[in-house]
C-alpha cells in the first residue's frame, strides 16, 4: 500500500523499498540526479576517529544499484550537486576539498588542498556544499570549521568570500579559532545579517541570487552574487539542503524531519513529512534533497543506515 504525502499542488507517493539494494553499508549524506535520471548518492561508509571513508553509489531510476566509484577521493562525503552539463560537484567536510567529477567518476578539478585547513576566512575549512550558477561561477558554503561562503570562477580561481560569526559548532574548530584570535574570541554565535552559525548549504537561482541555509540560526539568508545581504527567511527548521524546481519553487530538507516548500520570496507553500519508522516517514534526519526531471523528490538522511527515499510527484 502506497502512502501519499505533501501539501496543495505538491503531492507525492512514497515508493516503498526504492534503492534498498546497497552493495555497501553506510549513511546517505546527499543525493542528485543526472540528465538521464540516474541517481548519485554520497555515502559515508566509515566514520570513526581512526578512519573516514566514502563512496558514490549510482542507481537507475527504478532504484537498482548500477555501480560505485570514488573510494580513493572521499573522507566524509557531504554535499552533492550535478550541473545541467552532467558535472558532479562534491564537498567533503573532512578532507577540506571541493571536487568536480564526470558521471563515471573521472576527477576533473579540485579546489582546496586535501587534508589541509585553509587560512582563516579563506577556502576551505570543512565545506558543506558546492554549486555552479547559470553564469558558471562556483559558490561554496564553508560551514563546520568557519562561517563563510566562497565564490570562484568556473576554472576554480577564487574571487571573493563573505560571512562572519565565530565557529562555535565544533569544539576542535572553536579551540583552533581561539588560538588564531589570540584571546579575542567571545564564543558568541553569529546571528546578525551576513553572519552564520553553520552555513550548511548554498543554492543559486536563475537570477544569481544566493540562498544560504544558516542551519543553527534556523533561517535562510539571501544575498546577491557579490555577497551583499538582501533578506532572510525565519522559521526554517534546521535547514540542511535546498533545491529549486523547474517552476522556481524551493524545497528545503529540514533536519527536524520535514520538507519545507516555499517560493523564492520566502512565502511558505507548505511543509510535509515527519520523523519515524512508518512508511513515508524519515528514519533518519533529512540531510540531502533533489528533484529530478519528472519532479520526483529524493531525500537522503543521516543518522540511519541506508536511509534514502524516493517520492513520486502526483
Amino acid at each position: 500500500m502506497s502512502v501519499t504525502l505533501g501539501r496543495g499542488d505538491y503531492q507525492y507517493r512514497h515508493i516503498d523499498g526504492w534503492g534498498k539494494d546497497w552493495p555497501v553499508s553506510g549513511v546517505a549524506s546527499d543525493v542528485a540526479t543526472d540528465s538521464k535520471g540516474w541517481v548519485y548518492v554520497a555515502v559515508r561508509t566509515s566514520q570513526t576517529e581512526e578512519l573516514n571513508t566514502g563512496v558514490i553509489l549510482v542507481f537507475d531510476s527504478d532504484g537498482n544499484c548500477q555501480g560505485q566509484w570514488g573510494e580513493d577521493h572521499f573522507a566524509t562525503p557531504h554535499g552533492l550537486w550535478i550541473s545541467k552539463d552532467d558535472e558532479i560537484f562534491h564537498a567533503d567536510s573532512a578532507n577540506h576539498t571541493v571536487m568536480k567529477f564526470s558521471l563515471n567518476g573521472e576527477l576533473l578539478m579540485t579546489l582546496g588542498t586535501r587534508d589541509r585547513l585553509g587560512s582563516l576566512g579563506g577556502p576551505f575549512r570543512s565545506p558543506t556544499r558546492a554549486v555552479q550558477s547559470g553564469a558558471g561561477e562556483i559558490f561554496v558554503s564553508d560551514g563546520y570549521w568557519q562561517n563563510r561562503v566562497h565564490k570562484f570562477t568556473s576554472g576554480g580561481e577564487h574571487i571573493l568570500s563573505w560571512g562572519g560569526g565565530e565557529p562555535v559548532f565544533k569544539e576542535e574548530a572553536w579551540n583552533l579559532y581561539k588560538q588564531e584570535m589570540g584571546g579575542k574570541a567571545t564564543g558568541i554565535p553569529g546571528s546578525g545579517r551576513g553572519e552564520f552559525n553553520l552555513p550548511h548549504d548554498v543554492t543559486v537561482d536563475s537570477e544569481n541570487r544566493v540562498y544560504v541555509m544558516d542551519r543553527e540560526n534556523n533561517r535562510c539568508q539571501v544575498f546577491d552574487a557579490q555577497g551583499e545581504y538582501l533578506e532572510e527567511w525565519q522559521d526554517v527548521r534546521g535547514p540542511n539542503d535546498a533545491v529549486i524546481d523547474r517552476d522556481g519553487i524551493m524545497h528545503i530538507a529540514e533536519g527536524v524531519g520535514s520538507i519545507l516548500i516555499t517560493n523564492l520570496s520566502g512565502e511558505r507553500i507548505g511543509r510535509w513529512g515527519k520523523k519515524g519508522d512508518g512508511q513515508g516517514n524519515f528514519a533518519g534526519f533529512p540531510h540531502g534533497i533533489w528533484i529530478d526531471e519528472s519532479q520526483d523528490v529524493y531525500v537522503a538522511q543521516v543518522g540511519s543506515e541506508h536511509a534514502l527515499q524516493k517520492f513520486e510527484r502526483l
